[in-house]
């Protein structure tokens, strides 16, 4: 009977030159320096038995997280052309994600942001870069599998943040663990999914950086491994989610400090972890189109515009709590963006941009007794939490293997107003039909061991 394999590697993804460090708007932000280094971490995993009678042809995964803030189709098309080539992976088999840290360079274009005079270019040396190295991990990864065991967990990681727009609203500190060893029992590789954005560090910082994700990673290799192996970090649904109500600064320590908090919860779920390897590995997937926003006309969108800019300047000449301002500030942004989108679709401009995101990918993967449902984009908590109530051992992973320039928002966001829903180009019932897609793939997977 076949076991299960896998290998992991990783490979620096650090530019070289001076880099615009692209999450925050009106603010020339070029890099001068690296606090820590930028990383494509992958992680291969190959079932213990071929899936003979099933509907899912492949029974392998290769996930690879990257610290960039998110990764267009085409460049992800490209890596993945490129690992097909190098190792025979079918590229439906390889998941491309972004952590979404807002300290890494610009990696393509987005809408959104063409009306800010300071936000450059992509730097195609960087974005080459880039793809090569995501293309290198991979390729490792493929080339050096070897007998494996998995073991499986799931933590609570308390007290990393909150509901962006309200601190008691909906969240999920739930956080899925995987853990490779290999044939010796030395720990190969870690992969995790935490939905929280990485935004510790704001706009003041000139350092490239991972954010919080990097300091976890470094806690469990220093604390819990003890080797420097390597760790797959993706980000759940964190669209609607910051550590805005629970940092004390916006420093590295901060970021240290929140990376350590997430580090112990993913200790404590190796506690009890049992290791086999007769776990199943099945993939498959689906595209499909979705419905676009509608936007005001241009005269429409600056009366919010200016609406949302005179509220800011109320609140900081007010007693209001930074919090408040911070969220005011960002619903600017967001109505700063709708303008441009206004504008643009006007004049026929949105649609190279639909063109560059659609249709969008959904792909599903079991490792055992967990599922992963990648979805690109920055979907809201509550899709999440909806699948796992209708799927429960399912989790989402976003802005994978492409982008949706933007968010997903709920129909109660897009009624309300704020800086996701102005931020999206796609309309709110996108999410409906993301999940119901990934609900249906779901079923088609096979149960979580090859004994079954």
């Amino acid at each position: 009977m076949k076991r299960v394999i896998a290998a992991a590697a990783e490979k620096d993804i650090t530019p070289v030159t001076p880099q615009f460090l692209y999450g925050y708007p009106y603010v020339e932000r070029w890099s001068e320096g690296v606090h820590d280094r930028l990383m494509s971490t992958a992680l291969y995993l190959k079932g213990a038995e071929a899936l003979r009678g099933s509907p899912v042809a492949a029974d392998e995964i290769l996930f690879i997280a990257n610290d960039i803030i998110y990764l267009e189709k085409a460049l992800v098309a490209e890596a993945r052309r490129r690992i097909s080539g190098d190792t025979g992976i079918p590229g439906s088999s390889i998941m491309i994600t972004a952590t979404h840290t807002h300290s890494a360079p610009i990696p393509g274009e987005y809408a959104c942001t063409g009306h800010d005079p300071v936000i450059p270019l992509a730097d195609p040396e960087y974005r080459e870069l880039l793809v090569r190295q995501i293309a290198a991990a991979g390729t490792e990864a493929v080339r050096s599998a070897e007998p494996a065991s998995l073991g499986f967990g799931v933590t609570r990681a308390e007290g990393i943040g909150t509901n962006r727009r309200d601190p008691a609203g909906p969240r999920d500190p739930e956080v899925p663990v995987i853990v490779v060893r290999d044939r010796r029992q030395r720990p190969l590789a870690c992969m995790l999914v935490c939905s929280m954005h990485p935004t510790v560090l704001h706009e003041d910082s000139r350092l490239i950086s991972g954010d919080f994700p990097a300091f976890t990673r470094q806690y469990l290799r220093d604390h819990l491994f003890c080797a420097q192996i390597p760790v797959v970090y993706h980000t759940g649904t964190a669209g609607n989610q910051s550590p805005r109500y629970v940092t004390r600064s916006n420093t590295f320590d901060e970021a240290q400090r929140l990376g350590r908090v997430l580090g112990e919860a993913v200790a404590r779920s190796t506690e009890a972890m049992e290791f086999n390897d007769d776990w199943v590995v099945a993939v498959t997937g689906d595209t499909l189109d979705l419905p676009r926003r509608s936007f005001p006309d241009p005269q429409e969108a600056r009366k919010r515009r200016d609406a949302a800019k005179a509220r800011l300047a109320m609140l900081r000449e007010s007693a209001a709590s930074p919090q408040q301002v911070r969220t005011a500030e960002t619903d600017w942004f967001g109505a700063e963006e709708t303008l441009t989108f206004s504008e643009l679709a006007q004049r026929g401009g949105l649609e190279r941009f639909y063109a560059s995101c659609l249709p969008a990918e959904v792909q599903v993967v079991r490792t055992g007794p967990l599922v992963f449902a990648a979805l690109p984009g920055e979907l809201f908590v509550e899709y999440g939490l909806e699948l796992k109530r209708r799927r429960p051992g399912t989790f989402t992973i976003t802005l994978a293997n492409g982008d949706v320039q933007g968010y997903i928002v709920t129909q109660e966001a897009a009624d309300n107003g704020g800086y996701e829903a102005s931020n999206a180009i796609f309309h709110w019932s996108a999410g409906p039909q993301l999940l119901e897609r990934t609900v249906t793939l779901v079923d088609t997977l096979p149960a979580e061991s090859a004994g079954q």
